[in-house]
Parts: C-alpha cells; structure tokens; sequence
C-alpha cells in the first residue's frame, strides 16, 4: 500500500478576528477562542491524483460552546437584566404549577410528561435517560439545564414508570480545579489527570454533556464534564446515586476531593470533551457492577499543525478516545486510557497535525459511545475523520474492550483491541451554518448545529450490537444503522431506518426490546422541513433570513421494526413545535435519548419549544426549550416509502402497534439485567 501522506497537503483554520475586551481579561485558551470564532476545526486537505478534498477535523461539542458562548458573551447578564424589567406591566399568566409540585411540571405537557420541572424560562436540551434493571419503574434523566445562568448538567428522576418527575442540579459546583492533587498516591495509585497543571483553585462555572447508568444492584451514575469558562480547567466526574435513593440523591464531590473525578486538568493544550457512560449489570458477567466512561481529549499545543507558528497559538493536535473504569461504584476511577486505537487499512494522516503520533493512528475523534456485552465486553463505537485520501467522508469506527483489575488497586484497564469499521459518516453535501463561528455543520430550517455522532444498544438476551447514526448519503439528513452478531468484531451493511423522505432526520437514540427471539429495535430521532436548495450551502454558510432559514417546523418520532427489516415504521411522539429562538436560538443539543424497559414499551426523551415564554421579550426567547418524555409502545411492521410531512405518523406494510406492557416484575425477570445507561 502507498503511503498517501507523500500526495497530500494541509491547511489549519484559527483566527478569522480578534478578540473582545470582555475575553482580553480573562484566559484565552482555546475554548474561549473557539467560542469567538478565532479557533475553528482545523482542516485536512488531500491530493489522490486529480481528486481534492477538503474535510474538517473534529471540533468542541455544541454543549460546551453554548454554555461558554453564554458566559463569554454575556447573554446571561442581558437575560437577567431583561428580567429586572416591567413585568408587573404585562398581564398574569399560567405559568402551569400544580399544588403537588414546587415546580411547574403541568407547563404546556399536550399529551407527553414534562420532565424538567423548573419554573423559570430558561433552556433544557440535550437528553439521556435509563431505567434500574432492580425496579425498572425507576427512570433517570439528564440534561444540559441553564436555570440558573450558566449551563449546567440537571438530573430529574421517576419512581412510577415517567408518570411523575422530580429534578436537581448536580452536586460537583463545590469542587475546586486542582490537578496536581489528582495524581497517584499511596491510598489510590491512579492518575485522575493527562498534564497535572497547577489548578486554578476556582470553582467550575458550567457543566455539558449529562449522561446515565445504573448498576445490576439498583445505585446510579450520573456523569458530566465541567469547565471553567473564563480559564483551561475542565473536569470529567462520574457521582453516584446510593442504593435506596432511586436517583433523587447524588453523593457530592468535596472541594479538594478525588472520589469521583475520572480526569482533571488545566491547561491549553488538554480540553475534556463529551463523556458517555455505562454500567454491567449482567448478573452472569465477570465484570458485574463496573462502571465505564469513555470521552474526547482535545489536544492542542504550539508545535503542532503549520510551523512556523509565530503567534505561539495551541493548535490542534488531534482527538482521541479515552476511557475509565470504576470497579467499585465509581469511588475510584483507573488511570485514563487512550482506546481509539491504530489501524493501517482504516486511518491515516495521524500525525499530520503533531509528527509525533503514528502515521495510522485514529485520532481525530468525537462522540464516543459505549455499551456492555453479557460477557463482560465493552464495545464503544466513535466517529472518527481519518479516512484515506481523495474521501471526503468520516467513518464510524468501534472497538472491543476486555476490561480487567481494580480500580481502587490501580490495577484497572480496559485493553481494548484495534478499530473496525462500523460503516461509512457519507457527509458529502451536508448544509453548513454559521453561528458566528464560520460554518458548521447543522439543520438550516431549525438553524440548530448538528453532528454524525453514532450511538449504540444491545440485547441483553443475546448480544447482538445496534449501532446507529445520521448522515447525508441520501442527499437529506437520514438515519442510518448497522448490526453486528459477533460482539463488535465485525459489522454489517448500513442501512436506513426512515422510510420517509424530504425531511432532515437526526440525533438518533435506539435500545432494544427484551423479546425472546427477536431483535425488537427502537430508534428515535428529530425530523426538521427542510429549506430551499439545502444541498448547497451558501457562501459563508445558511443564516436567518434567507429562504427557510430558522423557520421551519420540527417533531420528535420513535420507530421500532424487527432485527435490519428496514425502513421501520415510526409514530410521531411531540407536537409539532418551531425553531429555537432568542439567546437560544443555534442549539437543541448534541443527541437525544431512549430506553425500553418492559416488554415493548419505550421511553423516548427529547427537547422541543412547544412552550412559549408570555413574558418575552422580557427574559430573551419566544419559545422556551423543555424536556418531555412518554411511555410509547413501538412500532411495528415495515415503513412505507412517503414524502415526510411534520406531525404524520408513518404507515407500514403489515403494520402492528404493540399494546405497552404493564409493569409486573414477576412477569419480567430479564430486567434484572440492566440496559446500558447512555450519554447523553
């Protein structure tokens, strides 16, 4: 095989202007660059004979670049000063609370459950959800929640099966950045750190990214990154909901402590991004009760990309996967481990950015997600760019982990093989926007940022992986899914899930049904009405204004359908609801959530703007992003190809629409396993 690093060339995007006042008095590393746009992903160009193409690196995920947008910019002191307004000028509305609740959880539900439960006008995106294989009645949820100013990571909890919620914000706000004290000692040999920089010694402002896990036992896990916006300290923290607290209580992270802190750092060349989680609750497994996260390290520095560099600016290095484990209820956390991994027949260009890397390394990464196998397995599946060249496309990579040791010995790794390919990220043609940032990759008619990042599930009863994601090979944003039946080593054909065309399709979710049998399959996901001529991105990208440009309407479907009989039908779950406005407007998150825990009958989660703000202008948006979730009984049948239309069901050949099972723990006792917790 040639080496096609000897026929290419490359470019790195970074600076596009300069910087405020307000960021001049604060650190400037490379989030609070990538926020004003003077960082952007960098850029890989490859010559293959007459073939140009041009492909971007992987960049901060949506989370935490709104949350620090709106510290940095400052939205949230305009939206407090709008409140300080002349509401007493404006006539009472019903705001929706309810005598049983101190929140306002009867807010504009129209048919679904509303699961944020706060009063307040401010957004909830960006949602996860799992149930407790030990009383699966029991659901948890997370979010990105910015009640209280800058975005944190919330939590809302059930104990009847979604019909009641409960909510808080997490208990890490007390933790101080201090990576030198995060390196191993006597009584815990791990290292919670990559560069073990001087800490800030500050508390972290904003949170991003929540994700979920339960245990075989019934304790759950909530994780988050956090970050301090105004400096380079970011955290990865995993807390636990003890046995009996059914998620209404997460232990804290004490100021100076190290229980719970997977990776801590402050520095320009480490930013911890988008963490995922799982927990094995297979009571069969080896490995019963571990607890597992895997998540993006951004790595900058000034010797890497175009030299010579005589700004000294970070520049990106590249971004691989790390994971962690817990093998005791995540107290402790092993020492990070980069598992993204080197292939020679899939990845190359490693070390165009940093020489240093290996030539095969798949290193330019985001989205990783991880699921647990009944043999104790760990199979994380990822999106990565290092496709050859003259392919203008990302691929979605896994690989097989066979975790082993002990966390709290130091002894924890997770001795993950090499990459396979789970299928091609076809992202040819994908609309672009800006939001202020140069373009990005988004969903004009909601003008809301998006990404190709996949998501996975398994079935507890016979192991067979469902690996699912967007991408635009169809020429419009459709999802897309692969299977494998040998425990991650090898995958299939991708195929499409919607059988619906004209619509923008994305941030799938899927989980499996326990049906003896079968591979009952949920998948749900987000459908936009597209704009005119969205296969070609204006110059500069689509912005408000232009024909069809944040205006568009939006719904939230769940289809089911049986093994990869696709298209599967789907339902339509939300009301129809607009873009995202105001100092919301750009975002709706980075994924979407799923689970499914008796018989047929599913829990999608997801955010919408049904509810309008009667205060605005007051408090900065007309439609207010919420969290609604419902128990829905999949689909069933094969999907009848049709022109999409927002708020229509699907119609399928042999359709079938199970009845939702009714919870009777006798009745089930497969759900001692646990479905594995995701991300968020």
């Amino acid at each position: 095989m040639k080496n096609p690093t000897k026929s290419i060339t490359f470019s790195v995007v970074l600076f596009v202007c300069t910087t405020t006042a307000f960021a001049q008095s604060r650190a400037d590393g490379p989030l609070q660059r990538a926020v004003s746009g003077r960082l952007r992903a960098a850029e890989i160009t490859t010559i293959s004979g007459a073939t140009v193409v041009t492909r971007k690196a992987p960049f901060f995920s949506s989370g935490a670049l709104a949350a620090a947008r709106a510290a940095i910019e400052a939205a949230d002191e305009r939206a407090q000063a709008a409140d300080a307004g002349p509401a007493s000028d404006l006539p009472f509305p019903d705001l929706g609370q309810s005598p049983g609740t101190l929140g306002c959880n009867q807010r504009g539900s129209r048919g679904n459950q509303r699961v944020n439960q706060d009063c307040t006008f401010r957004r909830q995106a960006e949602t996860d959800i799992a149930f407790n294989p030990a009383k699966p009645t029991n659901l948890l949820a997370g979010m990105n929640d910015s009640r209280v100013g800058f975005n944190q990571c919330g939590i809302a909890f059930s104990t009847d099966n979604g019909a009641h919620w409960g909510d808080m914000l997490p208990p890490f706000r007390q933790k101080v950045n201090n990576p030198e004290a995060e390196r191993p000692t006597a009584s815990d040999p791990n290292s919670h750190t990559i560069k073990g920089d001087a800490g800030t010694f500050h508390t972290y402002d904003a949170g991003s990214d929540p994700a979920l896990a339960f245990d075989s036992q019934g304790r759950g896990f909530f994780s988050c990154v956090a970050f301090d916006v105004f400096s380079n300290a970011s955290l990865v923290y995993v807390t636990q909901s003890p046995l009996g607290a059914a998620g209404s209580f997460f232990f804290n992270i004490s100021t100076f402590g190290r229980r719970f802190v997977v990776a801590e750092d402050n520095s320009a060349e480490v930013f911890h991004d988008k963490e995922f989680i799982v927990g094995d609750a297979f009571a069969s497994s080896p490995n019963r009760d571990n607890v597992y996260v895997t998540w993006t390290v951004f790595r900058f520095s000034r010797t890497c990309g175009p030299q010579p560099n005589p700004g000294a600016e970070e520049r990106y290095c590249s971004s691989p996967i790390f994971a962690s484990m817990s093998s005791d209820h995540g107290l402790t956390w092993s020492t990070p481990e980069e598992i993204s991994g080197v292939s020679p027949t899939i990845c190359f260009f490693g070390n165009i950015f940093d020489p240093t890397r290996n030539p095969n390394a798949c290193d330019f990464n985001q989205g990783a997600d991880p699921t647990v196998l009944p043999n104790g397995n760990v199979v994380v599946v990822f999106n990565n760019g290092n496709t050859a060249a003259g392919n203008p496309n990302g691929q979605q990579l896994a690989v097989v982990c066979h975790p082993t040791g002990s966390s709290p010995a130091g002894t924890g790794h997770m001795n993950c093989a090499a990459p396979v390919k789970v299928g091609d990220d076809v992202t040819t043609s994908e609309p672009q926007c800006d939001f202020g940032r140069g373009p990005e990759e988004c969903i004009p008619g909601a003008y809301i940022r998006t990404n190709d990042f996949p998501r996975i599930a398994v079935s507890r009863s016979n192991g067979h992986l469902y690996a699912v994601w967007q991408d635009y090979r169809n020429g419009e944003f459709d999802i897309q899914m692969a299977r494998s039946l040998d425990g991650g080593a090898t995958w299939g054909a991708t195929t499409t899930v919607n059988p619906d065309r004209g619509l923008d399709h994305y941030f799938p979710a899927t989980d499996i049904a326990e049906i003896p049998g079968q591979d009952r399959v949920g998948v749900s996901y987000y459908r936009t009405e597209r704009v005119p001529n969205e296969n070609t991105t204006p110059s500069g990208g689509f912005a408000p204004g232009q024909p069809g440009v944040q205006v568009r309407n939006s719904d939230y479907v769940l289809a089911g359908g049986t093994n990869i009989s696709v298209p599967y039908n789907f339902r339509v779950v939300s009301p129809v609801f607009p873009p995202p406005d105001g100092i919301q407007a750009g975002f709706n998150g980075d994924y979407s959530g799923l689970t499914i825990n008796a018989g047929e009958s599913a829990h999608p989660i997801w955010s919408d703007t049904r509810n309008a703000d009667p205060y605005a202008p007051a408090n900065g948006v007309i439609h207010d992003e919420d969290i609604f979730t419902d128990t829905v009984p999949l689909p069933g049948g094969i999907g009848r190809p049709s022109v999409g239309q927002i708020g229509k069901n699907g119609s399928s050949a042999g359709m079938r629409l199970t009845v939702a099972a009714v919870y009777d723990p006798s009745a089930i006792p497969q759900l001692r396993y646990q479905r594995r917790s995701r991300r968020s």
